[in-house]
């Protein structure tokens, strides 16, 4: 079987990824696509790199605007070329979809998108446009198969394959400390984003909260796990922060030894300062406590703001159907109410605990892994 498929951002990567080791369990597969570098640890060559792809928000996209379309042409054309049984499209929707238009025109292969669109949030519009070149949607959260259904489209939930992903032992964690001369230090993880756009934005914004969580909290150590192509911009943005953060930088490292190194730090932490996105999930998985702060462009907020149906950005929160998670987001993106927040966190960290063991439990933990659901249902679709 060969398969193409195309992931534009690290939360699309580690998908892919589980995705790939599933199809692989189950059959004879071959591929050809985007990925990161968990992709391409899977046995596939990228295209391109995937980082040129990680663009979010109105106003910063324009810039990029025919680049990213010669991009989607380039895609579409070498999907077209590769003799592939399926399309598959991770996330990153405007590119995804646009692609999966083009080779739609061209070609009967099977489409599957996954991550199914947040029209429970905004734009419900998009299903119905999506189901014009999407076959089959993978959706990570279990209300929203009944959405995809009622746009036209086969849709099963799989499940998010962080349930799955391994957590740090007692010995990786007090290895951890030791290699990095951490002692029985406190550690508040930073994570402005896997973007180079998010962290310039973000960043500076979250130095300036810490300071006064540093004043109350001075023996406080900053951990700060990145990508390869964030670490130039984390490292630039962080020299202006009251003290310098460890960065975990996967660019000198093995895979495995990266992945070691994150969830040793997650594991260890008492808390973290993470942009919005697939991240909260990941510090749910390890009862990580966390504020969220979150911030796009003023005019891309301004847009946005019209368009949603919701009155929460983290997954937890959604999933969990609590607000237990504490969000700054738009204009309260400040350094004050940001700081507030992480103090408050830091005082009461069992507060989340609830919320983010059941988010756990309704994702799918305790089931069989979500990246082999997820093959064992497009296994299933291409035989219908």
């Amino acid at each position: 079987m060969k398969v193409f498929i195309l992931a534009g951002e690290a939360s699309g990567d580690r998908l892919g990824a589980a995705l790939m080791a599933g199809l692989k369990t189950l059959s004879d597969v071959e591929f050809e696509g985007i990925g990161g570098p968990l992709m391409q640890d899977e046995g596939m060559d990228s295209l391109f790199p995937m980082d040129e792809l990680s663009v979010m928000g109105i106003t910063e996209v324009l810039p990029k605007y025919r680049h990213l379309k010669r991009r989607i042409r380039q895609t579409a054309d070498a999907a077209l070329a590769s003799g592939a049984d399926v399309l598959i499209t991770i996330d990153s929707p405007d590119f995804s979809l646009r692609v999966a238009g083009l080779v739609k025109t061209q070609s009967d292969i099977r489409t599957v998108h996954y991550v199914a669109p947040s029209v429970w949030a905004w734009r419900a519009g998009r299903a119905a446009k999506m189901a014009r070149v999407i076959d089959h949607v993978l959706a990570l959260l279990p209300f929203e198969p009944p959405y995809m259904h009622a746009a036209g489209m086969e849709c099963d939930f799989t499940g998010h394959p962080v349930v799955a992903e391994p957590q740090a032992s007692a010995a990786e964690m007090a290895q951890f400390r030791a290699r990095h001369a951490l002692g029985d230090a406190p550690v508040l993880l930073v994570l402005p984003g896997s973007r180079k756009g998010e962290v310039a934005r973000l960043g500076p914004i979250f130095g300036r909260a810490l300071a006064p969580v540093l004043a109350q909290h001075p023996s406080l150590r900053l951990i700060a796990p990145t990508t390869a192509h964030v670490a130039p911009v984390l490292r630039e943005v962080s020299a202006d922060w009251p003290t310098a953060p460890l960065i975990i930088d996967p660019s000198d490292m093995k895979s495995d030894d990266y992945k070691a190194e994150k969830r040793a730090a997650f594991g260890i932490a008492s808390g973290a300062l993470a942009a919005s996105g697939t991240v909260s999930l990941e510090l749910a998985a390890s009862a990580t406590p966390m504020v969220i702060a979150y911030d796009v462009s003023w005019i891309s907020r301004q847009i946005i703001a019209m368009m949603l149906k919701i009155d929460t950005l983290t997954l937890v929160n959604l999933v969990s159907e609590t607000r237990a998670i504490p969000e700054c987001n738009g204009k309260h993106c400040n350094p004050a109410e940001i700081s507030a927040a992480v103090l408050k966190m830091l005082d009461m960290p069992g507060a989340q605990i609830a919320a983010m063991e059941d988010t756990m439990l309704r994702l799918g933990k305790g089931g069989e892994a979500p990246g082999l659901r997820a093959a064992r249902a497009i296994l299933a679709g291409l035989k219908r």
